[in-house]
């Protein structure tokens, strides 16, 4: 590993922290992220994770938020990190082909198919506050349906 990739790592630990503390699970390879849609039931919620400004201050504030407010939570909450778990990440995307990849990004995953999608379009220049609420509605909805 070269000393850019080193210290990458190191910078985004806390990134990756923030929303592992608050319940999800890295999938940092292709096999996981391939294990995860082949056998998790009911709703996923799908966190593409980066290192960007609105990740940081919109994306996972606001997933965080969600979580705490939401009726139903989902069954499974995961996270690839985009530019740093590069083959998770294409793998998790692959899922979703119907949508131009973004990252930050915040997918919503019913019984392995794509029940609805935030790209980064849409959490970019938005208060955290909407964001959040965005998401608890379209959580409610695919929960309970």
């Amino acid at each position: 590993m070269n000393a850019y990739d080193e210290y990458m790592k190191e910078v985004v630990k806390p990134m990756r922290a923030e929303l592992v503390n608050v319940g999800f699970k890295e999938l940092t390879t292709a096999d996981m992220v391939n294990e995860h849609m082949a056998e998790a039931k009911g709703t996923s919620l799908v966190v593409i994770n980066s290192v960007c400004g609105c990740a940081a201050g919109l994306a996972r504030p606001a997933v965080s938020e969600a979580l705490t407010e939401v009726e139903n939570k989902p069954e499974h909450l995961v996270t690839v990190f985009a530019g740093q778990d590069q083959e998770a990440t294409y793998q998790m995307r692959a899922y979703f082909e119907e949508v131009p990849p973004s990252s930050p990004s915040i997918a919503v995953v019913k019984d392995g198919q794509l029940a609805y999608f935030i790209p980064r379009e849409q959490i970019e220049g938005f208060p955290m506050e909407q964001i959040k609420d965005h998401l608890v509605q379209v959580l409610n909805q695919v929960t309970s349906a």
